[in-house]
């Protein structure tokens, strides 16, 4: 069985998490300077299956659209057009990262830790992905 990859993309990181091989358990991968993620997604789906990619979409509280809406459905349009073989699911993504926050106070991440913006964003696209696999 193929893996599904939880993506919480931003402009200046994206963090991945992804699934086991039989799609039970979600686990943040790493975050990726944005920049460089086509070249870290062509490197990962040369090594391992990936069937679905469950994309965060950033929306206010009301529904309309964020700074990042717009750059979030580029790169989902972008991605569609490269990986036409892996399907795309879209998940709202609002309160992920204070979700992903109040999850490191909780795990007992020392406050030093908690201030890595790249570790939200493996823990946001962990939250993206569990709860795409809980609908």
């Amino acid at each position: 069985m193929a893996q599904l990859m939880g993506i919480d993309f931003g402009t200046k990181r994206t963090g991945i998490a992804v699934t086991d091989d039989l799609q039970i358990i979600a686990s943040g991968l790493t975050t990726v300077e944005t920049p460089k993620i086509w070249e870290f997604l062509d490197d990962y789906f040369s090594k391992k299956e990936v069937e679905t990619v469950v994309i965060g979409e950033p929306l206010a509280l009301n529904g309309s659209m964020t700074d990042n809406t717009i750059p979030a459905e580029e790169f989902t349009k972008d991605f569609a057009k490269r990986y036409p073989a892996v399907k795309i699911a879209r998940i709202d993504e609002s309160f992920t990262s204070k979700m992903a926050f109040q999850t490191m106070i909780s795990s007992g991440i020392s406050k030093k830790k908690r201030r890595d913006k790249g570790l939200v964003d493996k823990i946001s696209a962990t939250i993206i992905l569990q709860s795409y696999m809980g609908s």
